[in-house]
């Protein structure tokens, strides 16, 4: 059962009695290679699936307590593993609501389809209208009945961990839990404490503690170094750390197996630390070269005998903590690496011997990304127990997965954002316009939805929809959807809202296939440069869409009845909305002022400018209005990891230099990694945004005043000052998001924006 929600605390010694009976065996064991250590309770009985005959519906009532405390007495929550397999029944007259469900995963499914088709209602990632719901919810006209078409739903990219914040509380991990069982989610990427069972396996071959310690980089940025891409920066991990990011990924691997949802947890794959060969007999291992400016870790050859034998010592340390699953994660050789003289396909042919050794028939699945997974990794591979998570099916055209990997079982997939970018949009027509088609052809191997954005919580629309995809038998009509999508945001049908989200998926989310999947970030978040395109290297260098869509429905917004305008669901889109169409004017203000600069016109040079400024001013002031867009948030959980000021500093460090230099200057220049991970929050605006554009004019300006060329500034030296500050910033908001939505649309006149 899961346990107790309570986090343990960071600035005091660990109270013992307060860790899981498995972890407290491990720590009192005091050598890696005690025999003695005893699993979580139920941990060998749970592998990721529900009971075939019943499950307890307690931890579904307690996901429904939290999501609707004044409502969730007048639902009846009942077990029906008979339905078959994902499958729901929602029936009921008014104020008794009965849901029926395969799982408590898919019970709550049948509670989201109430809320979204009944009720009227939205639960978003962010905001919702629940608010707005009546004291004594609507009937069912008539039993509804509803089956997954695909088995596998699966969520969460490998970053999701980094960029969405590594340093959450259980509570917050929780809440996504919910809210991804609400959207028919079954199968979850678990990555918190994925560091313990290399930790804990390594020592029994030839590596301190302190070793491990300084090789494994900080929450922020281990989830590259899971992919075999760096190491070490952002550290050292305390054994405190270790130990509580553990307990935490345990708790939330717990917290899955109770609602029926697969755990997926990261498999081994050979990653080592250096000089691994020198210490162990009989062991092969490759250096795998840079990774944007890392040394990447070595990789063990899977088919040297010292493979099997510390995969076991892996899996079984991992099994102690997070239990047993059914799924596993694992990508080889991830955006490069070397193969050396290693045989690719025997090498992943003992990786899933390896597995299948700790867990028979666990399933393997991998990301479909660049050029991954290889021919030869498939053919060395039982691939009916591999899963191909498709990061590219909405990005590219002319794609023929069952040719390309060989009728291997794959996942439809989407990743909308990359490093948690705040930009609104995804590429939504495309993937109505391939789901169904992909699923019906000839021999399809199509199996699944991989929810993979690079960082969750931003495009509540995107999430609801691609979600959805998986419950709805015929196909989707995008106008159709969008249209109730924008009458159960904010509560009930507002012609205003249908005309703002008319105009938000005629542009923002009609965006096409081609080249990209993700819209434009911000030139105000840009490292400065009179010929920017974009901040991040490697995001769109334009707009996707017609800048003015956002700016109408930034008005429309505006107009949304005063009524409906007290849900969390309203104030974060129009907040949303206010900064997307201030970033999109970025656009079109810089080419002004650098026109005005070749024109050595000082007068209009400096009135742009100062206009430029104002907006990034005005840009912090209403993301400071939402919970959502703070950087005191992300700054603060960093800090209340450490236990002490020096430990505190250093987390801090990790999580703002994943914003802004990301990893060191190689990996910031060279890597082109700078500013990948960039977003419109407050706090980072002004403090780091804002401030570099103002020392980049005040050159400009000189340059025109004193007829010189302008001087250089080191931005990478700027950026890493901005990283290794301790700045306090608040972490909740202030100011009224409506006055500031209407002072941006009045800044922003809607012939200026195109």
């Amino acid at each position: 059962m899961p346990r107790s929600g309570r986090r343990l605390p960071a600035t005091r010694p660990v109270a013992l009695a307060a860790l899981p009976a498995a972890l407290l065996a491990v720590i009192c064991a005091g050598s890696p290679a005690r025999a003695d250590v005893r699993p979580l309770a139920g941990a060998h009985a749970h592998t990721g699936a529900p009971s075939a005959a019943t499950f307890d519906t307690a931890p579904a009532r307690a996901a429904l307590e939290r999501l609707l405390p004044r409502h969730a007495g007048q639902f009846t929550l009942v077990p029906d593993p008979a339905a078959g397999a994902d499958t729901f029944t929602v029936s009921g007259t008014a104020g008794a609501v009965t849901v029926r469900g395969s799982t408590g995963a898919t019970l709550l499914t049948g509670v989201g389809w109430y809320l979204q088709h009944v009720a009227g209602a939205d639960i978003g990632w962010p905001g919702d209208s629940i608010g707005m719901l009546p004291s004594r919810l609507p009937a069912v006209p008539a039993p509804v009945t509803r089956s997954a078409q695909v088995p596998h739903r699966y969520a969460l990219n490998d970053t999701d961990d980094g960029y969405s914040g590594p340093y959450r509380t259980f509570e917050e991990h929780q809440r996504q839990i919910d809210l991804l069982a609400l959207h028919g989610i079954n199968e979850v990427f678990v990555q918190v404490g994925a560091e313990y069972p290399y930790y804990r396996a390594l020592q029994r071959f030839g590596y301190s503690a302190e070793e491990l310690r300084q090789w494994i980089p900080g929450p922020g940025h281990q989830s590259w170094w899971l992919l075999q891409n760096l190491s070490g920066f952002g550290g050292p991990v305390t054994e405190r750390l270790v130990r509580e990011r553990a307990e935490l990924g345990g708790r939330i691997a717990e917290q899955l197996r109770g609602l029926g949802m697969t755990p997926v947890l990261p498999g081994y794959f050979g990653t080592v630390p250096a000089g691994f060969a020198a210490r162990n007999a009989g062991a092969a291992t490759v250096a795998q070269g840079d990774w944007a400016g890392f040394d990447r870790p070595d990789w063990l050859d899977p088919a040297s005998p010292v493979f099997a034998k510390l995969a076991a010592a892996y899996y079984a340390e991992q099994r102690t903590v997070f239990g047993d699953s059914s799924m596993y994660r694992m990508s080889p050789l991830h955006e490069g690496g070397r193969t050396g003289s290693v045989d690719v396909g025997a090498a992943a042919g003992a990786i899933q011997g390896a597995l299948h050794a700790a867990h028979p028939g666990a399933l393997w699945a991998v990301l479909g990304w660049q050029d991954d997974p290889t021919a030869e990794l498939l053919a060395g591979v039982d691939t009916s127990k591999l899963l191909i998570l498709d990061g590219l099916s909405d990005r590219y055209n002319r794609l023929d997965r069952e040719t390309r990997w060989g009728g291997a079982p794959y996942a439809m997939g989407t990743i909308y954002n990359f490093g948690g970018h705040t930009t609104i949009g995804a590429n939504t027509s495309v993937w109505l316009e391939r789901f169904g088609p992909w699923r019906a052809k000839n021999n399809s191997a199509l199996a699944g939805i991989a929810y993979l954005p690079e960082a969750t919580g931003t495009n509540p629309a995107a999430f609801d929809l691609f979600t959805d995809l998986a419950w709805d038998a015929g196909p989707i009509d995008q106008r159709t959807w969008f249209a109730g999508f924008a009458a159960r945001r904010y509560g009930r049908p507002d012609a205003e809202a249908a005309a703002a989200w008319e105009e938000m998926r005629k542009g923002p989310y009609s965006t096409s296939s081609g080249l990209w999947s993700e819209s434009q970030d911000s030139l105000f978040s840009a490292r400065p440069s009179l010929s920017a395109v974009g901040a991040a290297y490697w995001s769109p260098k334009s707009m996707r869409y017609p800048a003015g869509s956002v700016r109408r429905a930034l008005d429309h917004l505006l107009r949304v009845d005063p009524a409906l305008r007290r849900s969390s669901a309203y104030r974060f889109d129009l907040v949303d909305t206010a900064r997307q169409a201030l970033a999109n004017h970025s656009r079109v203000l810089l080419p002004k002022i650098k026109a005005a600069y070749e024109a050595k016109d000082l007068a209009r040079f400096r009135t742009l400018t100062a206009e430029w400024q104002d907006g990034m001013r005005l840009l912090d002031q209403v993301t400071g209005s939402d919970p959502n867009l703070l950087l005191g948030t992300w700054l603060s959980r960093a800090r209340s990891h450490g236990a002490d000021r020096a430990e505190q500093d250093r987390y801090e460090y990790d999580a703002r230099s994943l914003l802004s230099v990301w990893g060191r200057r190689s990996t910031s220049e060279g890597g082109f990694l700078h500013d990948y991970a960039n977003r419109e929050w407050s706090g980072l605006i002004s403090e780091l945004y804002a401030r570099r554009w103002t020392a980049y004019f005040a050159t400009l300006d000189e340059a025109l005043v004193g007829g010189a060329a302008p001087r250089e500034i080191d931005w990478h030296a700027f950026e890493e000052e901005w990283a290794g500050r301790t700045t306090r910033h608040p972490d909740r908001p202030g100011g009224d998001p409506y006055r500031l939505a209407t002072a941006v649309a009045a800044a922003l006149p809607a012939a200026a924006t195109g």
